[in-house]
């Protein structure tokens, strides 16, 4: 299958990447951001990884209103999209708001549409990772983070809306992670705690990519994946540890 990962240099991209090139069934790999994506550290491949399967595809401009020739010929065919681009919540003190609403949103919802018209595979698969507080319902607003919860939960529902709307060509799925960690980024212990007293759980990174590789791979189990369900699925896979 082709597989893009669109965020290519994210700490979860990242990981997915490295998954993806000693995954069997993925047969193309195509890196999609903003810059080149830096070859995989070889330390950390796993066995079997295939580097010739991996291609980096450059887009200047995620909000236009149509990818250029050159992108779509690359992003053509594919089989299934895994969408990591965001602003999290620790950059909301340094973007506006405009642009993270255009990054959080408008990106996945033009990518959605996008990339499912340059395929007739059925069904395309699609996942757009949001984040565990984000609320479908804006009278469900929290007091924390209220307006980027709502804006979360507003992109989710215009992607899921589109899926329906699909007649089955394109399938949707949601993943909520709660705080990821890995091998090199731990959650401090005051984080730790104050998580835990608001009641968000927690993830490896591994598990998040496992867990989606899975459903891209095999079928998604569900349209929303929570952070539970994402631990309790990418536990089962290669990077259930990690």
């Amino acid at each position: 299958m082709k597989l893009i990962i669109a965020g290519s240099t994210g700490f979860v991209a990242t990981e997915l990447i490295r998954q993806s090139l000693s995954n069997p069934l993925i047969t193309s790999l195509i890196a999609l951001g903003r810059k080149p994506s830096p070859p995989p550290n070889p330390s950390t491949l796993l066995p079997n990884a295939d580097l010739s399967k991996l291609k980096s595809v450059v887009l200047d401009d995620f909000d236009c209103a149509d990818y250029p020739d050159n992108v779509k010929s690359d992003l053509a065919n594919a089989d299934a999209c895994i969408w990591t681009i965001a602003i999290t919540p620790p950059q909301l003190t340094t973007v506006p708001w405009e642009t993270t609403v255009r990054v959080c949103r408008d990106y996945a919802v033009n990518g959605v549409r996008i990339i499912s018209s340059l395929t007739e595979k059925r069904p395309f698969r699609f996942v757009y990772i949001s984040g565990t507080n984000a609320v479908r319902d804006p009278a469900r607003k929290p007091l924390l983070l209220g307006e980027y919860c709502v804006l979360r939960g507003e992109a989710e529902n215009k992607i899921i809306e589109f899926g329906r709307a699909s007649g089955g060509r394109v399938e949707v799925a949601v993943a909520k992670p709660g705080i990821i960690s890995g091998p090199t980024k731990e959650t401090g212990v005051l984080a730790k705690v104050f998580f835990g007293v608001i009641g968000i759980g927690k993830v490896r990174v591994g598990q998040v990519a496992g867990a989606l590789l899975e459903g891209v791979t095999g079928g998604f189990e569900t349209e929303t994946y929570e952070n539970g369900d994402l631990v309790r699925v990418g536990s089962k896979t290669v990077g259930g540890v990690e």
